[in-house]
């Protein structure tokens, strides 16, 4: 038995991009930062970010092109892919980078922002008379219904 999944929580370092391949499909990529503490000889907390390249196609990339932006909490899902190429330069390139099955957004998009669903109400969770509210992160699971990627329509 094989497996080939990646998940990861963190923020988008830029806005997503957004491009067509020959045959018309959605192609979206961005970079999602996420960071890993922990504490060294001295005592010291230190953080290592991480970068992590997502690519989505077709009804996700789309999606994903219309509610996401630069600082704003994912998660992501996928499997990983390695792809090869040769550079306009003549130089090898190879990039790892996770191809999108599920994104879910877990924040509220900024007052006012473009990609944002608007702000909604504060949810109340827990009981009793505290009168304490928390409010809940908007969840939108984006499923991608696409199957298959051709590397004939990758257009980079």
């Amino acid at each position: 038995m094989n497996l080939n999944r990646a998940q990861i929580i963190g923020n988008l370092t830029r806005d997503p991009e957004s491009r067509s391949t020959p045959t018309g499909q959605t192609v979206c990529s961005f970079s999602i930062a996420t960071t890993y503490s922990y504490k060294d000889a001295t005592g010291q907390k230190v953080e290592k970010p991480e970068y992590h390249s997502i690519v989505a196609w077709g009804k996700l990339a789309e999606i994903c092109t219309q509610y996401l932006a630069k600082g704003r909490k994912v998660y992501a899902e996928g499997r990983l892919q390695t792809r090869e190429w040769t550079s306009q330069d003549g130089q090898k390139r190879t990039r790892t980078e996770i191809v999108a099955e599920n994104v879910i957004l877990l924040d509220r998009a900024p007052a006012g922002s473009a990609g944002g669903m608007g702000g909604g109400a504060a949810r109340s969770m827990g009981g009793g008379n505290s009168g304490e509210s928390m409010e809940e992160p908007i969840a939108v699971p984006i499923q991608n219904i696409d199957d298959e990627i051709k590397i004939e329509d990758i257009p980079f």
